[in-house]
């Protein structure tokens, strides 16, 4: 399996480059993951899609779907692509921890 090192430490992640354990996940990764989506500042809206993708799968144990996303930031598609523009499943997830998504988030 495939790994990152942060800060010392070997995470584990998939061939995408998601995290295999979301309990590693601190706000200090996400600002790291971004860089390797090419994002290089994350902005307060990036935070609010960040925060809620978190908060949801720790929740639920899934990635909401993308119209749950949507409806609860309050953003439009469009400009979740914009902030994330490999998408909200590849981008988005990542940075916020969660496993690669299977379904249509």
């Amino acid at each position: 399996m495939p790994e990152i090192e942060y800060k010392g430490q070997k995470i584990e992640v998939d061939e995408d480059g998601f995290i295999q354990d979301p309990s590693l996940w601190n706000e200090e990764l996400a600002e790291y993951l971004a860089k390797t989506e090419g994002i290089e500042e994350l902005t307060e809206d990036h935070w609010k899609v960040i925060r809620f993708l978190n908060e949801y799968y720790h929740e639920y144990g899934i990635a909401p779907m993308i119209r749950k996303l949507c409806k609860e930031t309050g953003f439009k598609l469009k400009y979740i692509y914009e902030l994330f523009p490999s998408g909200p499943a590849k981008g988005a997830c990542k940075i916020a921890g969660l496993p690669k998504p299977t379904g249509c988030v």
